[in-house]
């Protein structure tokens, strides 16, 4: 353009971000320029960027570890799967305790529950007791353990309505088993976000994982319920 001097500093946020100039008219004022573009790639550079901003850490990639794009790739496809799963477990759980059974007792199924939840919390804190210091030392052991646990924690689940003189002991023992995965899993995932924010970002990479998760869990509860 003419009347502009050469461009006295460019900026940009990450790799992916837009490129920004500023330079000084006739005026000696000081003008920030941006890359003109058509419309349509305006339109989609603007979702891009909102999409980006609400789902990936600041400055990405530049901000992250290099295996962080194919660790959420996996990450995600077992979330969803995980929540569709999820759904039918709870199906499952709500049978097996006497839900559309006139003969059950809602009294029976509220205790089922309560003694369920509570030895989930006493899972909890034995396990962190008994394993919480070699979480950090085996964090990829213990990932894939919890995955393993929970995974068989919801098959037999989904068997409650089959043994459901059994229903009892079959919630507790699975509760226990994903109270162990929540500790487990929660634990070693501050070790991998500890691990992937090389920008001192630590509680970015964990807030952004964060809505991934939540709009992964959405989705799949959506198709869930349609399956």
């Amino acid at each position: 353009m003419s009347g502009l001097s050469p461009a006295l500093l460019k900026e940009q946020c990450g790799s992916l971000g837009n490129l920004v100039s500023y330079s000084k008219d006739e005026g000696n004022k000081l003008i920030r320029l941006t890359e003109s573009k058509s419309l349509s790639s305006s339109i989609w550079q603007n979702v891009n960027d909102v999409f980006r901003d609400i789902f990936l850490p600041h400055g990405y990639p530049d901000s992250v570890s290099e295996d962080y794009f194919s660790y959420q790739i996996w990450d995600t496809i077992q979330a969803f799967c995980s929540t569709i799963t999820g759904t039918f477990t709870t199906q499952a759980i709500l049978k097996g305790v006497g839900v559309g059974n006139a003969e059950a007792s809602p009294l029976a199924a509220a205790i089922t529950w309560v003694l369920k939840d509570g030895t989930g919390m006493l899972g909890r804190i034995v396990f962190a007791w008994w394993k919480g210091n070699s979480l950090d030392a085996d964090c990829k052991k213990w990932r894939l353990f919890a995955d393993i646990v929970n995974d068989t924690a919801m098959f037999l689940e989904l068997m409650v309505p089959y043994f459901s003189e059994f229903s009892l002991q079959f919630l507790c023992l699975t509760t226990t088993m994903k109270a162990v995965v929540g500790v487990a899993g929660g634990a070693t995932r501050a070790s991998i976000t500890q691990h992937q924010a090389i920008k001192g970002n630590m509680a970015d990479v964990s807030a952004k994982d964060g809505s991934q998760e939540t709009c992964v869990n959405l989705i799949a509860s959506i198709v869930g319920i349609l399956l």
